[in-house]
């Protein structure tokens, strides 16, 4: 700070913050930053509650804690910042009141406190309804609360001998977060919304929709465009469960509220400070109060009359406040309230102008109910600018259209929805000035600066350019960008860039294959113990559980594997929009026998599924719940069926025509490759899922030049073809080998594929692979036709080794009666049927209702007479 700021302060020259939380924290983290070797104001932040400045938008992740189950600390930084010359932080420490004419604080202890400036960053507390028996609720919105939550849930299951109920009253942003913990805790989850969607006040209908139909998938019960009017609770004062105004009810053991945030204003009230209309601290452009050297931000800060509970706003207020009191001029930017989260697994997103309220705009949307998907665009009415945006199921595009706000886009907005197949832009095509990390306002030109060494040593590191920049330090949504950007410098700049597969994992997917293979690794702790840091995220988690099920041909939900996985391979099964499982086993080639063809239309008449032939030649059976697999699974494999394994990253299937057994043009007997195919790589589990197809004959009926490797009959053998994908964009297969016999044929395919799988990146397709590799193609042709590394003989062992090994995963799931429990909804309830799954008979099969049809009103529950949606 400068020595003119200092004579500002002639009442001991001190800051005072009352409030602990984040906005706190930036504040104090900005006003060190300012400080200058001439002296300095000592700074005194008081906090109510006993722990250091937390992130609060990660509490969930405290409740359900990290790998191995360790508790995760959420002090905002390292914990230096305190330790600083001058500044002092006195948690569990409470004022009482202040005098911004004398310029004291009074705290509970009775001791006064001078200051020179006062920032009241007093934050909110968590909304609680004013009706009968509200008291007995909780809220969500402190450590403490989160850590009572993760006791008393387990606690009430024990009392009750099933798993607790839990009502979340409000579907926003906190009650989504409190719903997805209550329910990983093990309870039956309930939320109560006041609007017709979830999220109502950030995203529309389409987004909000898509949102709560993920939400019921995960086995959470909506019930929404209703209010409670009481929290029930019987003679002991125990809660019973929550009453409306129809007179119906809601069971409950447990009612958590997260309706939204009441600032904590009682101490600027108390002084006379001017208040904003729905409450808050009024506060200027500059974030000032009415009271001279009286400052306000974060959630206690009343901004156009309303106060925000997001962090780039605070953040964006303490560094005005910390720039005023050294001296500046800088004035609050007004209010970003873009948002990117994952709630209950289900990524979200929305920024701008998210609900297209500006005149002309018009929206851009991209809807899939099946998959989950919403993604939407808002653009000017020259369908040119970005207005907008909102994200559901897939956020990946908010990284890099987030930073192009208010710019026109270089190109159709429908190609940068990632549902329709798009690529986002590069780091390098973001302009200097476009805002990459909202949080702490860091620009892209400010980020490449720092990489560059612009204003001192260059940041080449990842962890170092988050240090110096802040950017990606806060939420953490714009790290992917931050290291896009940063890879791309290093690039252009000839320095070799870092493949760390996350922050967790500083080795790339390939490096860790081959550290798991060389060191024998066989268990997920092995591999965090050895490579890992911190507690896992949703990148690493699932290629560590892939990495160990390629080399050890475990059965993946032992040893410790189940949480790393994904929904659907955790349960053996693809999960349908309405929260049932699709049912697919292999056929290979396509090739069954009518008693087989029998026995799945007697699986699908018994459990009243859906059927339907797939592009891959095989029967999907829609609409089986989780209970139900196990039943399903056992008629199918007593008939000598296998999982399909259409959950997986892996094989999904082989397709053939008819070959030289029946057609006329066939030269080879495409049918028999492709069950040898099929049933040889089986079970493998790839960077991504990965297909085949054998035909018979040039003409191609297959279609194998549309597969990751593809094989068509030539009258000297068999043409292999690879890095082929159907999809949005669709990749022709190209030609590897030429006339092969069987036997060169299969082992060419056993090093592709095995080279793919030690050595392609996360979730990358083989054409991608190919095309990322040094030399490509002929890079791929040295390594599996002329053995270039010399690894061919290692390659087919590892591919021996897995065919060997090879144990149909269904299979090996009946015969334990320990992995059978995880088939049932609750270990003390029945198998019985939800009935808010609804189904409508068409065509002769059964289907689940459309959005349509549900709020029609015409789909009605078979429990209580209220309709899905309305009344």
């Amino acid at each position: 700070m400068s020595v003119d700021s200092i004579a500002r302060h002639p009442q001991g020259s001190d800051v005072v913050v009352i409030g602990g939380g984040p906005a706190a924290h930036r504040l104090v983290e900005s006003l060190v930053a300012r400080r200058s070797a001439a002296g300095s104001p000592t700074i005194t932040v008081f906090g109510e509650e006993p722990w250091l400045p937390y992130d609060r938008v990660a509490l969930s992740s405290r409740l359900l804690g990290g790998v191995g189950g360790a508790e995760v600390d959420l002090t905002l930084g390292d914990g230096r910042l305190w330790t600083e010359p001058g500044v002092t932080y006195r948690s569990a420490t409470r004022v009482v009141g202040f005098d911004p004419v004398a310029r004291t604080v009074r705290l509970d202890s009775g001791d006064e406190h001078s200051y020179g400036d006062l920032v009241l960053a007093t934050g909110s507390t968590a909304t609680v309804p004013p009706v009968p028996g509200a008291s007995a609720g909780r809220v969500y919105r402190t450590i403490d609360d989160v850590d009572a939550l993760a006791a008393e849930v387990p606690e009430l299951s024990a009392k009750h001998g099933r798993p607790a109920r839990v009502a979340v009253v409000g579907g926003g942003l906190l009650g989504l977060e409190a719903a997805g913990a209550a329910k990983a805790l093990g309870a039956v989850v309930t939320i109560v919304h006041s609007g017709r969607w979830l999220m109502s006040a950030q995203l529309d209908e389409g987004a909000g929709q898509a949102l709560g139909r993920i939400i019921a998938a995960q086995g959470i019960e909506l019930r929404l465009g209703d209010r409670p009017t009481e929290v029930i609770c019987g003679p002991s004062g125990a809660v019973l469960g929550l009453g409306f105004a129809d007179r119906s009810a809601v069971t409950a053991d447990l009612v958590v509220f997260s309706i939204g945030i009441t600032p904590r204003d009682e101490l600027a009230r108390d002084a006379g400070l001017r208040l904003g209309a729905r409450g808050g601290v009024a506060i200027a452009d500059d974030c000032s109060t009415s009271a001279e050297h009286v400052w306000a931000i974060g959630e206690v800060a009343s901004v156009n009359g309303g106060c925000v509970g997001l962090v780039a706003p605070a953040n964006a207020m303490a560094e005005v406040v910390a720039d005023r009191i050294d001296g500046g001029a800088a004035l609050f930017p007004g209010v970003d309230d873009a948002t990117k989260l994952k709630l209950s697994g289900v990524d979200v997103a929305s920024f701008g102008d998210a609900l297209a309220v500006a005149d002309g705009a018009l929206e851009v949307v991209y809807a899939d109910p099946a998959r989950g998907l919403y993604q939407k665009l808002v653009m000017s009415a020259d369908v040119k600018t970005l207005l907008g945006g909102i994200f559901v199921g897939d956020a990946s595009p908010y990284l890099s259209l987030r930073p192009l706000l208010g710019r026109e886009l270089p190109g159709e907005p429908a190609s940068y929805l990632s549902a329709a197949g798009a690529e986002p832009p590069a780091g390098l095509s973001l302009p200097d000035d476009a805002q990459v990390c909202s949080c702490n306002n860091v620009s892209a030109g400010a980020i490449r600066d720092l990489i560059r060494g612009e204003h001192g040593d260059a940041c080449t590191d990842l962890a170092e350019l988050k240090t110096c920049s802040r950017a990606g330090t806060q939420c953490g949504s714009c790290v992917p960008l931050v290291k896009k950007i940063l890879e791309t410098e290093l690039v252009s700049a000839g320095v070799e860039v870092s493949r760390a597969l996350c922050e967790h994992f500083e080795l790339s997917r390939s490096e860790l294959f081959e550290s798991v293979r060389i060191l024998g690794l066989r268990t997920a702790g092995e591999v965090f113990d050895r490579f890992g840091s911190g507690l896992g995220c949703d990148i690493c988690k699932p290629v560590v559980a892939s990495v160990l099920a390629t080399q050890t041909s475990a059965y993946i939900l032992d040893g410790g594997a189940g949480p790393l996985q994904d929904t659907n391979d955790r349960a053996l099964a693809n999960m349908q929009k309405d929260g049932t499982y699709s049912v697919v086993p292999r056929i290979p080639a396509g090739e069954i026998t009518p008693a087989k063809l029998k026995v799945i239309a007697e699986v699908a008449e018994q459990f009243d599924l859906y059927t339907k032939i797939t592009g891959g030649q095989r029967i999907d059976m829609f609409g089986a719940r989780l209970e139900q697999l196990p039943e399903i699974w056992r008629i199918l494999v007593d008939s000598g069926f296998e999982s399909g394994q259409a959950y997986g990253k892996s094989l999904r299937n082989v397709k053939s025509c008819v070959g030289s057994t029946w057609c006329r043009f066939g030269v080879q007997d495409s049918v028999a490759m492709a069950i040898f195919l099929e049933e040889r790589y089986r079970g493998l589990r790839s960077p991504h899922k990965f297909k085949m197809g054998v035909s018979g004959c040039a003409r191609e009926c297959a279609e194998a030049r549309g597969k990751d490797i593809g094989v068509i009959a030539t009258e000297s053998g068999w043409n292999l073809y690879v890095g082929g994908n159907g999809g949005f964009q669709p990749t022709h297969a190209q030609l590897l080998a030429g006339d092969l016999d069987d036997d060169t044929l299969i082992r060419y395919i056993d090093r592709y594929l095995m080279y793919y799988v030690r050595t392609a990146d996360r979730l990358q397709r083989t054409a991608r692979w190919q095309e990322d590799l040094d030399g490509g193609l002929e890079h791929v042709r040295e390594v599996v036709c002329d053995d270039s590394l010399g690894i061919a003989a290692e390659l087919e062992a590892a591919m021996a080794s897995h065919v060997g090994d090879y144990r149909d995963e269904w299979a090996a799931t009946l015969a334990d009666p320990d992995r059978l429990k995880r088939f049932r909804s609750f270990v003390n309830a029945p198998s019985t049927a939800d009935p808010a799954m609804v189904k409508i008979r068409e065509r002769g099969q059964v289907r689940p209702p459309s959005t349509e049809e549900r709020e029609s009103g015409s789909v009605w529950l078979a429990g209580p007479s209220i309709p899905v949606r309305g009344g």
